[in-house]
Formats: C-alpha cells, structure tokens, sequence
C-alpha cells in the first residue's frame, strides 16, 4: 500500500474516530494504521469492526499511561500475577490483528516479567516483539509444512482423529493403541491419517505389542 492511500485511510479514520474520542483521534489512529491495508479498508466499512479495533487501542493506551496500576512497588507482590499480566499483554498484542494473539503472547510471556512490564508501557517495544513473534512462527509453519499444519501443532486434535480410525479397525483395544501410535513424531502420525494401509499395519503392530506385554 503507498503512502497516498494510507494518507486518505488515515484522514477517513481519523475523522470516524474523531467524533467520539477527540483528545485521542491522533493517537488512535496512528495505531490503526500499523494494521494492515485491506484491514483497514475492511474496518471503514464495518462500523462494529471498528468500534471494536478501537476500544482495543484506548485500553492499550490505558495501559501505556498508567505503567502505576502495575507498579514497580508491587514487582514481588502476587498482584501482579502472570495471568494478569498475561491479559494485559494479549490485550495489546490482538490490537495487531495477527491471527496469532494467543500464540504470540505466549511467546512474550515466556520472558523476564520485567522485560513483559517493559512491553506493556512502551508500545514501539511491544510492536517490535510482535513482529519478531510473527516472523519466528512463519518459519515454524515453512518447516512443519504438512498436509494441515494446523493440526500438526495440536497433538489433541491428532489423537482424535488418531482415536477415530483405530477404533474402525480395534475397538476393543482403541485407547491403548492409540496411545502407543501417539508416542511416534507428529509427522509420522500425520502419515498414518492418510494411508489407511500403513495405519492398519501399525495398528496390527501395537496390538501385537499390547498383548505379548500381557
């Protein structure tokens, strides 16, 4: 998107926003527009999409402007505990409309609490982290690039589908062979789903392992 086209979005937001949050306007919507294009076009089309991506960057700012309700003083105290921090933190994260808030806070959660503090009061800092986290789980969604990868990096919904076809073939036996096919590498497992011929074997193998343990 050229800089023209961002210049006439961020006139149009700015002056929706301006009817009802005008000490803000600016500062609203300079963080709209780090959101991408078609995000942007997408929201000056619908009114509740963009109520909702501004209330997300007023409690942002917030929380920018008041660093004392997490204040230094309570650093050891349990007030400020992960789960609020973590809150907190997906708060902000999501305003960047990645698709990946939930996965992205988790990786920033994963720091120091002061260096999660530090996010929470300094938005170029966070923005930074989130780019960083989003580049990290790209990669790891290029390297683990199977039939559905979404899938792939959820073991539960594996063993479902796992669980679901051992069952067709072994009954009785469905939760013990599912769980020895479970100990393979996701990759091998994701194999498994798709050749129904390869599963049968593997499921005659567990079985036969089940029962010379016995």
């Amino acid at each position: 998107m050229d800089e023209e086209d961002l210049e006439t979005l961020g006139e149009k937001l700015y002056s929706r926003i301006h009817l009802e949050h005008r000490e803000t306007a600016g500062k609203l919507t300079g963080m709209l527009l780090e959101l991408p294009g078609p995000v942007l076009s997408q929201m000056l089309q619908d009114e509740a999409m963009l109520t909702a991506a501004v209330e997300k960057a007023l409690r942002a700012l917030q929380l920018a402007r008041e660093p004392s309700r997490i204040s230094r003083k309570d650093e050891d105290d349990v007030s400020v505990s992960s789960d609020s921090l973590g809150e907190q933190l997906f708060e902000l994260v999501d305003v960047y409309n990645t698709g990946h808030s939930q996965k992205i806070t988790g990786m920033l959660l994963e720091q120091h609490k002061e260096a999660v503090l530090n996010l929470l009061s300094d938005p170029k800092l966070l923005e930074e982290q989130v780019n960083l986290a989003l580049g990290t789980l790209k990669e790891r969604n290029e390297e683990t690039d199977v039939s559905d990868s979404s899938d792939a990096d959820d073991p539960d919904k594996l063993g479902e589908k796992l669980f679901s076809l051992v069952e067709e073939l072994v009954p009785l036996r469905a939760n013990d062979v599912t769980g020895m096919l479970l100990e393979m590498d996701p990759a091998s497992v994701q194999q498994l789903l798709s050749d129904h011929a390869m599963l049968e074997v593997a499921v005659q193998k567990a079985q036969a392992a089940l029962e010379a343990g016995h």
